[in-house]
């Protein structure tokens, strides 16, 4: 498959690389590290790195704006989505020959070459193995891209506490800080946060639920974000923050975004991806996300979790 893909990026001359909405740093992160590998690697073809820029990433980086004649002709590679809908600027369709490219579970296999590894940490580990397979067969790595990987590893593996973290994983992180970029600088953009979202941090360890089945819920309301000056995104990255509690086994954030509530699932042990897909979501078997539109489905969700903690 990697041979399938490295055959690929040879033969076209311009190049669009999409990742998913609402991106993550190893969304940024694979993007944006396989988009400098390849410009690094083949500098006479068009390189672009699309989508919506999250503000609280752009200094991992700042993502190009093309029309839609660019896509003629074009190899377009998604990484990091699992799902086609979940896919930011959907012209990806456009272009001459798709590759999906993602370390989540292969539940929607679009694409003309899939390469999916659920063992994976992260897509920006992925995209590091296939540097370590095409070094020898024109692929070079500057140290921009080595940043974000590095950066897209490190956000995934939470500083390398989950459990998706692998002996793999610590090989190429060692590998990635032989390129000299500033780590203190990447931590610094990742964690720091603004004096809001810890306040906003106080209030959810205040108000967040705990049943006797070990399952968690936390509701954050727009006029809660209101008060104290967040918005959805900033109050997400709190999602994790509950996984110190002791007796919690699983949780659920249920984030009011627009229209839409936004749901952050997070465990401990049981799996808790099924229930993401039952609400229009998806993605690893101990962190996911889904999406409902009703408050009244809130209680469902829970009640789908205590199920899942029960057995």
């Amino acid at each position: 498959m990697k041979e399938r893909i490295l055959d690929a990026i040879k033969q076209y001359e311009t190049i669009i690389l999409h990742r998913h909405v609402r991106p993550d740093p190893d969304a940024y992160g694979s993007q944006c590290g396989l988009g400098e590998m390849i410009k690094a690697s083949f500098p006479e073809k068009n390189v672009y790195m699309v989508g919506l820029e999250e503000e609280s990433l752009r200094f991992l980086k700042e993502l190009d704006q093309i029309p839609d004649s660019v896509y003629d002709q074009a190899l377009v590679i998604v990484c990091d989505t699992a799902n086609q809908e979940r896919v930011c600027d959907q012209r990806y369709t456009m272009g001459d020959m798709l590759i999906k490219i993602d370390h989540h579970p292969n539940d929607d296999a679009y694409g003309d070459i899939v390469w999916v590894d659920t063992s994976a940490s992260s897509c920006s580990e992925m995209i590091y193995d296939f540097y370590t397979f095409g070094k020898d067969k024109g692929l070079k790595l500057t140290q921009e891209a080595a940043r974000l990987l590095y950066a897209g590893i490190v956000g995934d593996t939470g500083r390398f506490l989950y459990p998706s973290t692998t002996d793999k994983t610590f090989l190429y992180a060692g590998e990635l800080i032989h390129y000299g970029f500033d780590r203190t600088e990447i931590y610094n953009g990742l964690y720091d946060v603004e004096e809001a979202v810890v306040r906003l941090n106080g209030y959810v360890f205040e108000h967040f639920k705990m049943d006797e089945n070990g399952v968690g819920s936390m509701v954050i309301t727009k006029d809660v974000m209101d008060r104290f000056g967040v918005k959805a995104s900033q109050a997400s990255l709190l999602v994790s923050t509950l996984g110190g509690i002791k007796g919690l086994k699983a949780w659920a954030f249920f984030i009011e975004e627009g229209k839409d509530i936004r749901v952050r699932l997070r465990s401990k042990g049981p799996v808790i991806n099924g229930i993401a897909k039952k609400y229009n979501g998806g993605g690893h078997p101990l962190a996911s996300g889904a999406t409902i539109y009703d408050w009244a489905d809130v209680d469902k969700v829970v009640a789908d979790l205590v199920e899942v903690c029960k057995a």
